[in-house]
């Protein structure tokens, strides 16, 4: 049996951008086990996603504030959570997920933990680029 290998070259951020966050929001919210993985790549990878499309973390940290004053199902209600509409749209996914698996008042609270460590990232991912001259 031969291993086919991909010559091509990913760069980390390809390679958590195609993580799928919806499915570690599903598990990390309600089970112990997934949690890690939740805040570690599903946060890194909901970070580069939101960053790509080039959303402030205040913007994320502001959802945030909406998910622990009314819930997730009210946050992904939202029109327009974020400023863009790509963004908004990706983020809905997100809190339409969160909100089908969250059943105790701790998950929309770790949901809300969740979304200001995404915040974090991407304010971190910024900082840095902006300290290594790339631009934003």
């Amino acid at each position: 049996m031969t291993m086919v290998h991909d010559r091509s070259p990913r760069t980390d951020d390809e390679v958590l951008a195609a993580t799928d966050v919806s499915t570690l929001l599903r598990h990390g919210l309600t089970r112990d086990a997934f949690r890690t993985a939740l805040f570690g790549d599903g946060a890194i990878a909901a970070a580069v996603t939101l960053d790509r499309l080039d959303v402030l973390p205040r913007s994320v940290t502001y959802v945030a504030k909406i998910v622990r004053a009314g819930g997730l199902a009210y946050a992904a209600a939202l029109p327009e959570p974020l400023p863009s509409r790509a963004a908004s749209a990706c983020l809905r996914d997100w809190l339409d997920m969160a909100a089908q698996v969250a059943e105790a008042p701790g998950d929309e609270t770790r949901a809300a933990r969740w979304l200001e460590t995404v915040a974090e990232i991407v304010a971190m991912r910024r900082a840095g680029r902006a300290e290594g001259g790339e631009s934003a």
